[in-house]
């Protein structure tokens, strides 16, 4: 059937069907990457698979198809190829997965493989398999280790893991430790999986049986085969300190000289300690040793070297004795004892102690007196101690030996204080030692004075001159008496012997002062009373007998004008307000008096003596003042003119008494006349005179008060009446027009299109129009629109130079059409549109300052020109100005031509209008400049368009190699720019940068940029790639800014350099070829090809140079090892690392690296013997070296450095031998014992740091020696044991026990000190300690028994055991008071809880027993419980007061305390305890006559008055008895003393009060001037601390019987119920308001006056209906040009009108609608108005012209008005200037010169004229 079916099907039946499987095949290869698995490490040319039958690809069809590998990536191509015979794929090189896939855990390579004819692509995946080609490694091959003997088992310590590079599970890994039965392996699992081995300890490590262990740890990863890795662990067990330290002797004894220095060795001390590390490190240092021996000596801790540390002195100490002690690191103690003895050296000078001075000694002494006494004294002994002495200097004195080693000084002549006050010797004493010592000190004798001589006065008689009225205690004189004597005989003393002063008795008026002789006032003198006086002074030396002298001293008083002159007559009224009493003296003048009639006569006198008693009379004040007069020097008051029946009844005079002093003083005399014929006549007058002065007052107020409300209403509505008529006047506000719609303003911008200067404009519109007929307010249309520029006329780009279309000639324009005009009117009539300027001033753009990138800030414009319609039947011309601007504070300068071209371009554009206005325009309407937004937004859009191309435009780019010298060419600005070279300098072109350094100047004259400093590229642009520098060109005619850019391109002027010339490499000689080792990189700071670009290597064959790219295309060059290194063959290695850079010519840095072989470890150490051998005695000290064994190694470094250790395992004796690692000694740890072991056997390793090493052995032999102390063992003890324990009673059992034999084993016991103990041998070895007699706990607390046993062995060793026996208490003592009784003093009104006192009781027992409380006996105080007084604090003892003490109530407490301790039975004691109460002053004094007046008994009663009233004759004598004040005081002692004190009184000289009686006397005979009543005010005080004190007011009459006394006392009372006078003051101020008021309102008058008178001068500048302005031409009015911004903004108003005959001008800085401009640097200088001319010369002022008031404002502008004839010439009327406070103002003046009047308005020029 199959041969049938392929005969069927034929040869094209099967080619059809082999085409159809290979396009299944290829579109099944096509869809589906083809997938191999190999195993890493396979080599090369292993197949990988059939790639080209799994492509389907035929052995036939390849060699056309060209299979092939391609890949994107390099290392795929290097990993597999395809062999292009058979289509097999095979591996290229060897494969590491983990150097490919690191540890990831799939690792496959992916790449493509190309089929040409036809060319299709298929991707290939071929997966990398792990196998176990790595064993686990630990990062270190030796782990250490170190534990303690005293770690208890189970505990861990963490082991280092093993690292596998495979995967899988060829990388999981198990731990195996080697056996060992004090280690275990644990294995810890970590949250990632891995495991952590951990080392266990299993049993407890014993350093003396073994120190060290050595382990191996080994990690076996689950490969197949497995792999494993070790690390050896070492285990070095750390010793614990058991072995104290032992010193080679008991006792260290040396023999020193005195006087050693300090530092000096005595003895070295020597200890050591068998056990090693720390704990055999031995320390030194004194043990419980006084203060005084530390401050000698010291002791080294490191080496026991005892050396001085002061000066030692035989004299004081000749020997030494104290304890050092050694100690271990840990802890451990041992001690000995040193002694130290001091052999005497003749060090010691004579010691002089002066026993007795007899200075001074008098000059009267006899021959032979012993003025000192001297012991002399050498420590030294022998011949140094021997002493001679001798006096040196001249003195009348000697010496003399006496028994006993002293001496005596005695005088050898007379003393003369006269010629010698004062003898000075030296005592010299010298010993016989060799050399010879001395010592020496001084006398000093001074002889005392005898008293010959008396004090004498400088002057027999003294005068002196003081003023009267002196303070007291002022200096009057100084006398001065000298005394040739010295000392107290020449101490002069001054006291007065006598003298004229004063009446006999009484106190002299001076006092001397006893040491200076000053001569003081005692009091303040008068004049009037002593005119001079004479005292004798005498002095006085101190000597005795004294002698003394005397002198005589006359003081004269000089009189002051210290007395103004006392009227006598008429007595001086009572009260103070001016009345005369009912009892005042008046006279009585007959109306019929003619001029002349003597009236009365003042009569005064003065105390003061001459000039100063001169008295002078005036009359003063008069109710008539022409009725009287008063004689000058008489004081005879007459009428001056005959009496009238107009004159008042009553009159009232008032004269002055002067005297002629210096100041004059003076008295006033006031005098009531009555005229009237006869004395009935009279009295009616006196009794209605206080009726009608208080009516008089009274009406006198009513009307001042009516005036001052008329006159305050009158001033009120004249002000309200201005403000309303000025506020008309002034229509609505400026803020509401400004903020609601103009009604005269249209919308729009106006923007003239010139820019000069870089300046946005602002707007002036100055319009004139002349109506046909006049239209009403209330009928004027609304304005029409003003014509405006468009935004591509206004932004156009032309010159400041060139004619800018201006809004006037846009104006001409419309007004050539009128049809136009009244198109945009859009109204029937016809409407004629003048438009007389509109300008604008932006902010300007500063460039310069900002920066060419800045953009230029918007300016924001407002509608600031407004229309006023005028209108016509009045033929009315109204001039209207708005201008909004900004305010500047300096003056500018301006271009002096621009006023010129300014006035004729304004008068060919007036010409055109005059043309239009004479076709009879019908209305002339004036238009306001507004803004829209649609318009602003296509400005602003315009601005920044314009600003952008001139910016791209404007542009200069210059480039330039750095290290240009100074002047070098940049470029042609002045042909790039188009600028001409003759008007640079005009122009004013300069070179601005924005830096600290100028880099960049024109050259004035070419016009060239050329460099004006050197250009560092380096410098400047250190991490730039593109170096520009910027600048800007300025052309300041033009205002004008171009930026620059200059580029600086880099030069080779750099060589490449290292940061380290000199390298060095350290490598082993061992180190593999091909290493590679970073070397260091060069610098270069140029860039592109002048940059870094290549390095080179000199040297030798070993090493080769490779450069590696970073990631940044850096290059880093790299070091490679060619040829393996042998230290032995070179050591050293230099090469040389050159780097160049690109550049032309090129340059180079080197830098030389040297590279150091290290020497590998090859030899293994040595011993120099194979065995050791040493015999020593078992009592060697601790830490002595017994043997040193040496190995040497024949490497160098750190392989050549040699260590020991000892084997393990060997023998047993490890803890007692230390071997030093570092030099091979071997030291002992701890004793031998000859009892143990007699000899050892150790094996010592020497090992390199490579692990080679090298074994000895060392043979110890240990000799026997008696070194067993006795070993006293405490087999049973008691601690404690109460003080009533019987005798016998057994306290502790000792066992003694020594190891030794014969002798040396025979131990005797005892007990130290004496104690109440005994020791009683038991049973063989044991001992008991029973108590020998009563303890006593007081006496003893506590017992430190020391039981010492020693053995029978030369020298003897003995031990000893301290038994700590403490002693308890039984209470057996009472508590005792430290003091038998208390006493305790506390002041009274003490705050509640204060401390009082504290009692305080202390028993002798311990404990419970010994604790003490403290309570009181319950005791009674005034019927109250003692309890409520006092309490004690039980624990402390602590009296307090429970409540404040009243001294006044109790004067003392007596109480009991009780204390009582806590034993059982308790016993206690108790202690009286007194407390007094200290009185403080807390009481005033309480005045028992004169009783106090009542309350409310004020003025309106008259009972006070009879209150404490006393009578007292007027023909009392002085010290008549008048009253007795009578107080007491509750208080006692001090306090209750009382005294009295007189402290206010009527008349202070005529009553005083006694001090400490209190009775109240006259001082004097009361006078007939004295007052009647008289009133006392006596203060009594006690003598606390603060004194406290009482009043008491006493109230004396002066009168001669009953009836007078009860009438004076019955007019007080009427005077005390009368009302009081009227307050004066009141109508003082009414007056004065009155004045204030009529004053303001008169100001007020006479300033409307001013302001009227004002307007109407101004009225008449302008006539009314003149019709001047009809044929004004337009060309009159004239624009503005180049108006900057200025800094604030401003607006003003200006309205002229002919017609109204009102003028208004009004500014205003707020409320406006404009906004402040951006401020723009001002220029330093004004320029001139009108160019170099003089403006008041240019424009001269008529003379004759009418004056004209000036208006005067304080703005930053000037307006400047011209006048003249029309339309001939221009002319300035006037132009002033000046500063008022800083600020500017301007005046301006109008002149009407024939009818016309025109009104220009200029430029504003900085107001400069």
């Amino acid at each position: 059937m199959a041969v049938r079916r392929r005969h069927r099907l034929g040869p094209g039946g099967g080619r059809a069907l082999l085409g159809a499987l290979l396009l299944c095949v290829w579109w099944r290869a096509a869809a589906e990457r083809v997938r191999y698995a190999i195993a890493e490490e396979l080599g090369r040319g292993s197949l990988v698979g059939p790639l080209a039958r799994d492509l389907g690809l035929s052995a036939d069809e390849l060699p056309a198809r060209k299979l092939q590998v391609a890949s994107a990536g390099k290392k795929q191509l290097k990993y597999f190829t395809v062999n292009e015979e058979n289509g097999n794929l095979y591996v290229n090189e060897r494969l590491d997965r983990e150097e490919m896939c690191g540890e990831s855990a799939t690792c496959s390579v992916s790449f493509e493989v190309l089929v040409h004819h036809p060319l299709n692509v298929f991707p290939v995946e071929v997966s990398i398999e792990d196998v176990n080609d790595n064993s686990p490694t630990f990062r270190k091959a030796v782990l250490d280790l170190e534990i303690g003997e005293w770690t208890i088992p189970g505990a861990r310590f963490p082991l280092e893991a093993a690292r596998d590079g495979d995967v899988g599970r060829n990388s999981l890994l198990t731990y195996h430790l080697t056996s060992n039965p004090s280690f275990s392996l644990a294995l810890k699992e970590s949250p990632d999986g891995s495991k952590q081995p951990e080392l266990v300890l299993e049993t407890t490590l014993d350093r003396e049986k073994q120190s060290s262990y050595e382990l191996v740890l080994t990690a076996v990863d689950g490969g197949d085969p497995a792999r494993s890795g070790t690390v050896q662990v070492r285990i070095n067990v750390t010793d614990a300190n058991d072995n104290p330290p032992i010193f080679s002797k008991s006792l260290y004894e040396a023999r020193v000289a005195e006087n050693l220095p300090a530092g000096s060795l005595v003895l070295q001390v020597l200890a050591r300690d068998a056990d090693v590390g720390t704990n055999g490190q031995v320390s030194y240092s004194f043990g419980n040793v006084l203060d005084s021996i530390s401050a000698l000596f010291a002791v080294d801790s490191e080496s026991g070297e005892v050396r001085t540390a002061g000066p030692v002195d035989f004299e004081e100490k000749s020997k030494y004795i104290f304890d050092l002690e050694a100690r271990d690191g840990g802890g451990l103690v041992s001690h000995c004892k040193v002694q130290i003895d001091i052999t005497d050296e003749n060090d010691n000078a004579p010691e002089i102690t002066i026993l007795s001075l007899s200075s001074p000694v008098p000059e009267d002494a006899p021959v032979g007196t012993v003025v000192a006494v001297l012991n002399i004294q050498d420590p030294d002994s022998g011949e140094n101690g021997q002493v001679s002495c001798e006096l040196s200097g001249e003195a009348p004195l000697s010496i003399v030996e006496s028994p006993g080693g002293s001496y005596k000084v005695v005088t050898a002549s007379a003393l003369d204080r006269e010629q010698a006050s004062e003898h000075r010797v030296t005592v010299v004493a010298r010993d016989r030692g060799r050399p010879a010592l001395s010592a020496s000190t001084e006398l000093v004798l001074e002889v005392s004075d005898v008293n010959d001589n008396a004090p004498v006065f400088e002057e027999a008689a003294y005068s002196a001159y003081v003023w009267e009225n002196n303070a007291a205690g002022a200096l009057v004189l100084r006398v001065q008496a000298r005394d040739a004597d010295a000392g107290a005989n020449g101490r002069v003393s001054y006291w007065l012997a006598g003298g004229s002063a004063g009446a006999a008795g009484a106190a002299p008026p001076v006092s001397v002062e006893a040491r200076s002789g000053a001569l003081y006032a005692q009091r303040s003198l008068d004049y009037e009373q002593c005119r001079e006086f004479a005292v004798e002074v005498r002095a006085q030396d101190g000597g005795a007998p004294a002698r003394s002298s005397t002198a005589t001293v006359r003081v004269f008083v000089l009189d002051r004008n210290d007395n103004a002159p006392r009227v006598l007559w008429p007595a001086a009224p009572a009260s103070a307000t001016g009345e005369a009493p009912a009892a005042a003296a008046f006279e009585v003048v007959p109306r019929s008096a003619e001029a002349g009639y003597l009236v009365a006569k003042v009569v005064a006198v003065d105390a003061d003596a001459g000039r100063n008693a001169w008295l002078s009379y005036e009359l003063v004040q008069a109710s008539e003042p022409a009725l009287f007069r008063v004689g000058l020097h008489s004081g005879e008051v007459r009428t001056a003119r005959a009496v009238s029946e107009r004159d008042a009844a009553k009159q009232r005079l008032v004269a002055v008494v002067k005297d002629h002093g210096q100041p004059a003083l003076s008295a006033t005399a006031t005098l009531h006349v009555v005229l009237a014929e006869s004395l009935q006549e009279a009295l009616p007058e006196l009794s209605e005179r206080a009726a009608g002065a208080e009516a008089a007052a009274a009406e006198l107020q009513f009307y001042l008060v009516l005036a001052l409300a008329l006159l305050s209403a009158l001033l009120v509505l004249s002000v309200a009446l201005a403000v309303l008529a000025r506020l008309r006047r002034a229509g609505p506000p400026a803020v509401l027009r400004c903020l609601g719609a103009q009604r005269f303003s249209v919308a729009g911008a106006a923007f003239p299109a010139d820019f000069c200067e870089g300046t946005l404009p602002y707007s002036y519109n100055l319009c004139v129009a002349a109506p046909a007929r006049a239209v009403p307010d209330v009928a004027w249309p609304p304005p029409p629109p003003v014509p405006v520029l468009s935004a591509e006329e206004l932004l156009g780009a032309d010159s400041c130079d060139k004619p800018s279309p201006k809004s006037s000639d846009l104006t001409a324009e419309l007004l050539a059409d009128p049809d136009a005009i009244q198109g945009r009117a859009g109204s029937a009539r016809q409407r004629s549109v003048l438009q007389c300027r509109e300008e604008a001033a932006g902010a300007a753009v500063d460039r310069g300052a900002r920066g060419s990138s800045e953009r230029p800030r918007p300016l924001r414009t407002h509608s600031i020109a407004r229309s006023l319609w005028l209108g016509g039947g009045r033929t009315a011309r109204v001039l209207a100005l708005r201008s909004r601007a900004t305010r500047r504070r300096k003056d500018r300068r301006q271009n002096p031509g621009a006023l010129t071209r300014g006035l004729r371009r304004r008068r060919r554009i007036g010409s055109q209008r005059r043309g239009i206005a004479g076709r009879g325009a019908a209305e002339v309407e004036m238009c306001a400049a507004g803004r829209r937004w649609g318009r602003r937004q296509r400005a602003l859009l315009w601005v920044i368009l314009m600003v952008a191309w001139e910016a791209a435009w404007g542009q200069l780019r210059y480039s330039v190699p750095e290290e240009m010298p100074k002047g070098s060419f940049v470029g042609d600005v002045a042909k790039d720019l188009g600028l001409q070279l003759p008007a640079l300098s005009e122009r004013g072109v300069r070179i601005i940068e924005r830096g600290r350094t100028q880099y960049f100047a024109l050259h004035g004259k070419t016009g060239h940029l050329v460099t004006a400093e050197r250009i560092d590229r380096e410098q400047l642009c250190r991490l730039v790639e593109k170096c520009v520098l910027r600048c800007e060109l300025i052309v300041e005619g033009e205002m004008q800014v171009y930026p620059i850019e200059v580029e600086i391109t880099d030069i080779n002027d750099n060589a490449p350099s290292f940061r380290e010339t000199e390298t060095e490499l350290r490598m082993s000689e061992t180190t593999a070829p091909k290493a590679r080792f970073p070397l260091p990189r060069a610098h270069d700071p140029d860039t592109g090809l002048n940059s870094l670009q290549s390095y080179e290597l000199s040297g030798d064959e070993h090493f080769s140079l490779a450069v590696q790219a970073g990631p940044g295309g850096d290059q880093r060059p790299e070091l490679v090892l060619a040829k393996a290194l042998d230290r032995e063959e070179a050591a050293f290695h230099e090469l040389v690392l050159r780097a160049m850079d690109g550049g032309d010519p090129a340059r180079t840095g080197t830098a030389r690296i040297r590279v150091t072989v290290l020497d590998a470890n090859d030899n293994a150490p040595v011993f120099s013997q194979a065995e050791y051998t040493v015999r020593v005695p078992e009592d060697v000290p601790v830490g002595s070296t017994l043997v040193t064994v040496t190995a040497t190694d024949a490497d160098e470094g750190l392989n050549g450095v040699v260590k020991y250790s000892m084997k393990k395992g060997t023998d047993m004796a490890s803890d007692i031998f230390h071997l030093d690692t570092e030099s091979g000694a071997i030291i002992l740890l701890r004793s031998f014992d000859f009892e143990e072991d007699n000899s050892y056997d150790l094996e010592v390793e020497a090992h390199d740091t490579g692990a080679l090493l090298d074994t000895a052995k060392v043979a110890i032999t240990v000799t026997d020696v008696n070194d067993n102390a006795p070993e006293l063992t405490v087999s049973s003890k008691l601690n404690e044991i109460p003080e009533d324990a019987e005798q016998g009673t057994v306290v502790a059992l000792l066992h003694v026990q020594d190891r030794d034999s014969g002798t040396s084993g025979e131990v005797r016991c005892s007990l130290d000190g004496d104690v109440p103990f005994r020791l009683e041998k038991s049973y063989e070895n044991y001992y008991r300690v029973l108590t020998s007699r009563e303890l006593d706990r007081e006496q003893v607390s506590e017992y430190n028994v020391t039981v010492r046993a020693a053995d029978g062995g030369s020298p003897s060793l003995q031990s000893s055991a301290v038994l700590a026996l403490r002693v308890l208490d039984v209470n057996d003592n009472a508590p005792v008071f430290a003091e038998e009784r208390y006493s305790a003093r506390l002041a009274e009104n003490n705050a509640a809880g204060a401390l009082v006192l504290t009692v305080r009781a202390t028993d002798a027992d311990w404990g419970q027993n010994a604790r003490v409380r403290y309570r009181l006996r319950e005791g009674r105080v005034r019927g109250a419980p003692l309890s409520s007084y006092v309490s004690v604090q039980a624990e402390t003892g602590a009296l307090y007061a429970l409540r404040s003490l009243d001294y006044e109530q109790v004067r003392e407490l007596r109480l009991w305390v009780l204390a009582e301790d806590g034993g059982a039975p308790a016993l206690s004691s108790n202690v009286s305890v007194l407390l007094q109460i200290v009185d403080e002053n807390d009481n005033a004094p309480q005045v028992l006559y004169p009783p106090a007046a009542a309350a409310g008994s004020g003025s309106g009663s008259g009972g006070a008055w009879w209150s404490g009233v006393e009578l007292a004759p007027r023909w009392s004598e002085a010290g008549a008895l008048v009253a007795k004040v009578v107080a007491v005081d509750a208080d006692a002692g001090q306090n209750a003393w009382l005294s009295y004190e007189l402290a206010k009184a009527t008349e202070p000289g005529l009553f005083r009060v006694g001090l400490h009686s209190g009775e109240v006397r006259t001082a004097r005979s009361p006078l007939a001037r004295d007052a009647a009543r008289q009133s006392l005010v006596v203060v009594v005080k006690d003598h606390g601390r603060p004194a406290l004190s009482a009043t008491a007011t006493l109230s004396v009459v002066l009168a001669e019987s009953v009836a007078e006394l009860l009438a004076e006392l019955g007019s007080a009372a009427d005077e005390a119920a009368a009302p009081a006078e009227p307050a004066g003051s009141l109508t003082r101020w009414l007056v004065l308001a009155v004045a204030a008021v009529s004053c303001l309102f008169l100001a007020f008058l006479l300033l409307l006056l001013a302001l009227r008178l004002r307007r109407w001068r101004r009225q008449q500048l302008l006539p009314p209906a003149s019709g001047a302005l009809r044929g004004v031409p337009v060309s009159h009015f004239v624009g503005i040009d180049g108006v900057r911004a200025f800094l604030q903004s401003y607006s003003h108003d200006v309205s002229l009108t002919a017609d109204s005959r009102k003028s208004q001008l009004r500014f205003s800085a707020s409320g406006s609608c404009c906004d402040t401009l951006p401020a723009r640097p001002l220029p330093d200088e004004p320029a001139s108005l009108l160019g170099d001319q003089d403006p008041a010369g240019a424009i001269p002022v008529d003379p004759s012209a009418p004056s004209v008031g000036l208006l005067k404002m304080k703005v930053n502008f000037c307006l400047v008005v011209f006048c003249g004839h029309i339309p001939s010439e221009v002319r300035v009327c006037l132009l002033t200037v000046k500063m008022h406070e800083g600020q500017e103002s301007c005046e301006v003046c109008v002149e009407d010169l024939e009818g016309a009047v025109s009104f220009y308005m200029l430029e504003e020029m900085g107001c400069a004229g």
